[in-house]
C-alpha cells in the first residue's frame, strides 16, 4: 500500500517517546512507586486507577479497562486517526514521518517547506496586528465586537496590512519563497508574470490542523470592499470540505469535548469562546460535506448544528441534515438550534451571555423531529395529494439513513402520519435502490469493561504476560520455534514474541505491542500487559518466566513422548533413542530441558 508508515519507524518512535510527558500534558498525573497514577480520563472516577508506566511505555486503567501505548493514548483521547498520531507524535520530536512506495507509486511529497511558508506567514500577520501602524483601525474593529487580548491570542488572530507585497517582502523576496507563498496560496499570481498578496487590508483568522499547524486563512476586510470575508484557495494541505476552524482550539481547551457546536462564521466562533463557549466550530464558506461530520465525530458523540432562523438558515440546515443522515450510527447524535431571526451567534451570546446561549443549546430539536416536523410543514397529511408528497419527500432521505434504529424509527413516524404500510416507504423508482454504501469505519476507541475476575490464564498466556512486563528476559531462551509445536495459538504467539524480542531486543512493551495494533492478537496482549503493570519484583518476575518456560517445556516433551508411543511399532532406530531418552527422563520427573 502507497504511504504506509515504514514498521521500524514506528518502532524507533514509540521508544523514544515518553508516555508519562505526553499523559501528563493532559492529565495531571502523580509519582505512585514506579508509575504514575490519575483519575481516568475515560470515564468518571474519585480514587485514581488509571496508571502509566514509564519503563514499559504503556498505560492502563483499572477501573474501565482503557489500555495503550502512547500512538493509543492520542488516538482515543484526542481522537486523532493513527496516521494522525503518528505525526503527532513524530513532529514532537522534530521528525518527518517517512512513507513507503509498495505499489510503485512514488511516495508522498514532503510538505515541510510548506508548512513552514504557512506558520511564517501567521507569525508575520499576528505580528502586524501588534505593532503596523494601521493595525489600530483592526485592534478597535474587533474590541468593537467584544473580543478580548486573549481570546485573539488564543486563536492567532492577524492582521494583513494594506498593500500589494507586504508578505513577499517581509518573508523575503526569493523566487523560492516566492513559489512556496504561491502553493500555500498567499499570493496570486497575475497573467503578466508578477504576484501580490491574497489577502490586504483584512483581520486573518488562521485554521489549524489537528497539530495547531497553520494551513490557510480567512480574512475579514476593513471597511468597505468585497467580498466581506475571503478564504484561501484549496491547497495540497488544505481542502475547505474537510476542515473546521476552531477545532484544534476547541481540544486545546477542553479536557473533553462532550458536544460540538457547527456554527457560520469564524466571528460566531471566536464570540462564543469569548463568552466561555469553547466548544463551537465553524464550516468555511461551504454547507456541511461528510467530511465534516466525520471529523467532528472523532471528538464527541454529539454535533449541534447551529443556524440563523432565516430561509437562508433553513435551507443549510436541511443540506446538513441530508449529509447527516448517511454517518449516524450508535453513539452518535445530531441536534439543531435555530436562532431568532435577525440575530447569529456573535449578537445572540453578546446580548445574552454564555450561559443562556447554553441553555439554547440544551434544547435544541433532534435531528429525528427536525426531519419529521419539516417534511410536515411541506407535505400537508391531511390531503390526499399531500400524504402522496410526504412518502415521495421521505423515501430518499429513509434511503440514506444507514443506522437502523433510526431508520426504524423514521418509517414508524413517517407511516402513521401519511397513513400507509411501512412498505410504502421503501426506496423504488423516486429513490435510490439500497442506501449509499456507509463510510469506512474508523478505530473504535477501546471498549470499556468493568473490573472484575481477570480471565484465567494457560500457561502459553502466563509467560506472554510475564514477557510483556519484562522484555528483556527473552534474551535468555533458546529455541524459541519449538513452542510453536504446542499446537496452540498461545504458543504460536508466544514464539512470535520471543523471535521478535530477539530480532529486536531494544523493543519497549509499547513498541512491541504496536507491531499487533489492530489485530486479536495485539488486543489480548495490551489486556495481558494491563494486567500485571504493577508487578515490580525482576527477580521473581525472572524466576517465574523461567518455571513457566519449563512447564511448558514438559508439555512438549509428554506430547512428543505420546506421539512416539503410539506408532512405537514402527519407529526407526533414530526415533526408538529418543523415545529411550524421553521415557528416561519422565522416570526420573528431575531432570528439565534447557
Amino acid at each position: 500500500m502507497a504511504g504506509r508508515i515504514p514498521q521500524n519507524f514506528i518502532d524507533d518512535l514509540v521508544s523514544r517517546s515518553d508516555i508519562v510527558e505526553i499523559i501528563g500534558e493532559r492529565v495531571p498525573l502523580k509519582r505512585k512507586g514506579r508509575e504514575y497514577a490519575a483519575c481516568c480520563p475515560f470515564h468518571d472516577e474519585r480514587t485514581p486507577s488509571f496508571y502509566v508506566s514509564p519503563e514499559k511505555q504503556f498505560y492502563h486503567c483499572f477501573g474501565c479497562g482503557a489500555h495503550g501505548t502512547a500512538l493509543g493514548f492520542l488516538m482515543d483521547y484526542g481522537h486523532l486517526s493513527f496516521p494522525e498520531a503518528v505525526e503527532e507524535l513524530a513532529g514532537r520530536q522534530g521528525l518527518e514521518v517517512p512513507r513507503e512506495g509498495d505499489d510503485g507509486r512514488p511516495p508522498a511529497p514532503d510538505r515541510t517547506p510548506l508548512y513552514e511558508a504557512l506558520v511564517a506567514a501567521a507569525d508575520y500577520y499576528r505580528t502586524m496586528l501588534r505593532r503596523h501602524q494601521q493595525a489600530r483601525r483592526a485592534a478597535d474593529y474587533l474590541k468593537g465586537r467584544g473580543v478580548s487580548g486573549t481570546t485573539a491570542r488564543d486563536y492567532g488572530l492577524g492582521f494583513a496590512p494594506p498593500g500589494w507585497r507586504n508578505l513577499l517582502e517581509a518573508l523575503g523576496g526569493g523566487e523560492q519563497t516566492r513559489a512556496r507563498l504561491v502553493e500555500a496560496g498567499l499570493l496570486i499570481e497575475r497573467d503578466d508574470g508578477g504576484v501580490h498578496d491574497r489577502f490586504r487590508d483584512r483581520i486573518l483568522f488562521p485554521i489549524h490542523d489537528h497539530r495547531g499547524r497553520p494551513i490557510a486563512f480567512g480574512g475579514r476586510i476593513l471597511g468597505d470592499g468585497e467580498p466581506k470575508y475571503l478564504n484561501s484557495p484549496e491547497t495540497p494541505v488544505f481542502h475547505k470540505g474537510r476542515e473546521l476552524y476552531g477545532l484544534y482550539e476547541a481540544r486545546r481547551a477542553l479536557r473533553r469535548v462532550d458536544r460540538l457546536l457547527v456554527v457560520e462564521g469564524y466571528m460566531d466562533v471566536i464570540a462564543l469562546a469569548g463568552a466561555g463557549v469553547h466548544h463551537a466550530v465553524a464550516t468555511l464558506g461551504t454547507a456541511t460535506t461528510a467530511d465534516h461530520l466525520d471529523r467532528a465525530f472523532r471528538l464527541t458523540g454529539e454535533v449541534v448544528f447551529c443556524f440563523d432562523g432565516d430561509r437562508a438558515g433553513r435551507e443549510a440546515a436541511w443540506r446538513a441534515l441530508e449529509n447527516a443522515l448517511p454517518v449516524l450510527r450508535d453513539g452518535r447524535s445530531v441536534r439543531f438550534l435555530f436562532l431568532p431571526e435577525g440575530d447569529d451567534p456573535d449578537t445572540l451570546v453578546r446580548r445574552e451571555g454564555g450561559e443562556a446561549f447554553g441553555a439554547r443549546e440544551t434544547d435544541a430539536e433532534a435531528l429525528e423531529d427536525y426531519l419529521l416536523r419539516r417534511l410536515i410543514e411541506d407535505h400537508d397529511p391531511e390531503s390526499v395529494a399531500g400524504r402522496r408528497a410526504l412518502v415521495a419527500a421521505a423515501r430518499p432521505l429513509l434511503a440514506r439513513a444507514h443506522d437502523a434504529v433510526l431508520r426504524e424509527q423514521l418509517v414508524r413516524e413517517i407511516a402513521t402520519r401519511a397513513g400507509v404500510g411501512a412498505e410504502h416507504l421503501e426506496p423504488g423508482e423516486e429513490g435510490p435502490a439500497q442506501p449509499e454504501a456507509a463510510p469506512p469505519e474508523r478505530p473504535a476507541p477501546p471498549r470499556r469493561r468493568p473490573s472484575g475476575m481477570p480471565q484465567p490464564r494457560t500457561l502459553e498466556r502466563h509467560a506472554i504476560a510475564t514477557l510483556l512486563q519484562a522484555p528483556g528476559l527473552a534474551g535468555e531462551v533458546a529455541e524459541p520455534e519449538r513452542f510453536a509445536r504446542l499446537g496452540t495459538p498461545g504458543g504460536e504467539l508466544l514464539t512470535e514474541l520471543l523471535e521478535q524480542l530477539q530480532a529486536d531486543p531494544h523493543l519497549s512493551t509499547g513498541a512491541l505491542l504496536e507491531r499487533w495494533r489492530g489485530t486479536d492478537a495485539g488486543r489480548g496482549l495490551a489486556r495481558l500487559a494491563g494486567q500485571g503493570l504493577l508487578v515490580a519484583d525482576e527477580q521473581a518476575l525472572a524466576a517465574e518466566f523461567r518455571d513457566t518456560l519449563n512447564r511448558l517445556s514438559d508439555r512438549l516433551r509428554d506430547q512428543r513422548l505420546d506421539e512416539l508411543l503410539a506408532r512405537e511399532s514402527s519407529l526407526n532406530q533414530t526415533e526408538r533413542d529418543e523415545l529411550r531418552t524421553l521415557l528416561g527422563r519422565s522416570r526420573g520427573a528431575g531432570e528439565k530441558p534447557s
